[in-house]
């Protein structure tokens, strides 16, 4: 039996400027979409009732700066979903594609990111300390055998 190799994710290059701010003009519902149904398979069972609680109904922007993508979620009684229209940011999380992947995968932790400024956090702090604890309590959330090791 041939031992498992684990594929490697190439870095994406971030688009051109003029395609960047193209990105940036257009709808923020389907990113937002595509992310909530991600997040309802990989994040929403580890959390448990708790935690399931305190993070409903309170709408986060998450901004991939270098690629112009922007995406409002909020927790509801069903799992994530698009934040309504005109909710109210509780927080807001911008970071490169890579920062986030490093973040989800458990290669480097949010404060790590933050105190480095490749993780901007504003808004509501005791909510954001909340999030971030959840997550950190929940460990990487990329699976294994898609996560690229940088400490070779």
């Amino acid at each position: 039996m041939e031992p498992r190799v684990n594929p490697t994710l190439p870095p994406l290059p971030a688009p051109p400027d003029a395609v960047r701010r193209l990105i940036e003009r257009l709808p923020i519902e389907p990113p937002s979409f595509v992310l909530a149904q991600v997040l309802n398979r990989v994040l929403l069972r580890r959390l448990d009732a708790d935690a399931r609680a305190a993070l409903a109904n309170r709408c986060v922007e998450v901004h991939i700066s270098d690629f112009g993508v922007r995406m409002r979620l909020a927790l509801g009684a069903r799992g994530f979903a698009l934040a309504p229209r005109r909710a109210e940011v509780a927080l807001r999380v911008s970071a490169t594609a890579s920062a986030f992947w490093r973040m989800a995968s458990g290669e480097e932790d949010a404060d790590t990111l933050f105190f480095e400024r490749a993780l901007v956090i504003e808004g509501d702090t005791e909510f954001g300390l909340l999030l971030k604890n959840t997550l950190d309590a929940i460990g990487p959330l990329v699976p294994a055998f898609l996560r690229q090791s940088s400490r070779k």
